[in-house]
């Protein structure tokens, strides 16, 4: 009988010692991670390890400082923005006043009862005015319902519809033809209006122009409807 017991205990036993599971191995820590970023989040957004996620990479506009002063050779030019129609364009334009750099830069490209456009050649020296390093392009938000009426700024783009980067245009009348879907699918964007200095504007406007050289990317190159004196903008600003 004490020997029919034993058996017993034995086959029990070996049945527990079977029936556990080898535990499973957890997957690679770098797999919990991978999809923390977006494909839509730019590059220099990504915070380091040393940076805490919750401050902010670059200091935005108080909600109540939706102006900028441009103040240039000619006057005055006080801007509101719309950050509620064109989000993403308003970041970006208000990245490049918080930098610096629209200062020194000049209304390249000046045409009465069309536009006045600047924001991307600055001054260096005595030479002619150099196109400036950007950063990357951003989104084209001309659905935003805004119109490029006389009074309202956009930002200039090439013919890629999403290649805006730093230069902006004033319109200097009521340009229909430029507004969502415009001649190819987008239009351009707006993303302000001038609520102080129309008269500055117009003084830019009237200037004379002509055709001379500036420095692009592949060099000098004969631009036309250049100022004939060069209209700077000395500042660009956040006002209240």
């Amino acid at each position: 009988m004490y020997l029919r017991y034993f058996l017993i205990a034995s086959l029990l036993f070996v049945l527990s010692s079977c029936s556990d599971p080898k535990p499973e191995s957890t997957p690679p820590a770098e797999d919990k991670t991978a999809e923390v970023s977006q494909p839509e989040e730019p590059a220099v957004e990504k915070t380091t390890p040393e940076e805490p996620a919750s401050e902010p990479v670059s200091e935005p506009a108080a909600p109540d400082s939706n102006r900028v002063k441009l103040s240039t050779t000619m006057g005055d030019i006080v801007i509101e923005l719309y950050p509620d129609k064109a989000p993403a364009t308003v970041e970006n334009f208000l990245s490049y006043v918080n930098s610096g750099f629209y200062d020194n830069t000049v209304f390249h490209r000046v045409i009465s009862g069309f536009m006045i456009q600047g924001g991307g050649f600055g001054l260096t020296g005595n030479g002619p005015a150099t196109q400036k390093e950007t950063n990357p392009p951003v989104e084209n938000e001309a659905k935003n319902g805004l119109k490029n009426v006389e009074g309202s700024v956009a930002m200039a783009r090439t013919s890629d519809p999403h290649s805006a980067t730093a230069q902006f245009f004033i319109n200097h009348n009521d340009n229909a033809n430029l507004d969502y879907p415009s001649f190819d699918g987008w239009g351009y964007a707006v993303f302000g209006k001038v609520v102080e200095g129309m008269d500055v504007v117009n003084k830019i406007a009237d200037v004379q122009t002509t055709t001379k050289p500036l420095v692009g990317k592949m060099g000098p190159q004969p631009m036309q409807n250049v100022p004939v004196e060069d209209v700077i903008i000395t500042s660009a600003k956040i006002v209240p």
